[in-house]
């Protein structure tokens, strides 16, 4: 599953490095730091470099939590993954002039037809579960065990709050309609004029709130429902237990 990122970064053997191995992972994890990434200064990289160490994962962590991984030491096949993807990337920007002119592979037969990325869509491959966590974190949505629901959630908060036509809506200016107080009872009297108007509109405000609070309600119903409707998602699941 790494073998394609290993390639791409010259590592030795990387059709038979097995994640599960603790030496070849840790290896690894040393590899990228020392060769690709080197987000710390040689002198700090003791305790990294360590492997036989049984301090090594809180150092790992450590390391992954000082490079702003989604991902902590114990899910081990996602944040190797994702420290493959960022060396990609380092190794890319180090090296452009010599892949500024390779060619985009293209697709075997049809080439003229636009390939949907998401036929082939692995939602178990580390790739996946790293993408979908890096938009959670982003936007602040909750993390969650199936990762397809988490991705369900994000489309709905993305469609409803951050497309084009949601952030155009938000920045028009509503203009407001013209009330007649006189025509809004009140149901109690103060005894002052002044004071009747100013509860009136008082009440007013309160019931637009209400309205807009409604409003959000509905909207997050409709969410909830949208997720419980994936064939993937047990709603019983969600039962609290007495």
């Amino acid at each position: 599953m790494f073998r394609r990122k290993l390639t791409a970064l010259d590592y030795h053997n990387p059709s038979s490095f097995d994640c599960t191995d603790d030496t070849q992972y840790r290896n690894c994890v040393v590899w990228l730091e020392d060769q690709k990434i080197r987000h710390y200064k040689i002198e700090d990289r003791g305790n990294l470099r360590n492997i036989p160490s049984s301090e090594w994962p809180k150092a790992y962590q450590k390391y992954l939590q000082d490079l702003n991984c989604p991902f902590g030491a114990q899910e081990k096949q996602e944040s190797v993954d994702w420290l493959l993807g960022l060396a990609v990337r380092y190794e890319y920007g180090d090296n452009v002039d010599k892949y500024k002119n390779c060619e985009p592979m293209a697709a075997s037969g049809n080439s003229d037809k636009a390939v949907d990325p998401l036929l082939n869509l692995d939602s178990n491959s580390p790739d996946f579960k790293a993408g979908v966590q890096a938009l959670a974190n982003i936007l602040k949505i909750q993390r969650h065990d199936d990762y397809l629901v988490m991705l369900k959630a994000i489309r709905i908060l993305i469609q409803e709050r951050l497309s084009p036509e949601a952030i155009a809506k938000a920045g028009q200016t509503r203009e407001g309609i013209p009330v007649a107080l006189d025509k809004h009872i009140l149901g109690f009297d103060t005894g002052d004029a002044t004071l009747n108007e100013a509860a009136q509109i008082l009440r007013l405000l309160h019931i637009e709130e209400l309205r807009e609070l409604q409003t959000r309600i509905n909207e997050a119903i409709v969410a909830v429902q949208a997720i419980i409707a994936n064939p993937k998602t047990d709603h019983r699941l969600g039962k609290v237990g007495r």
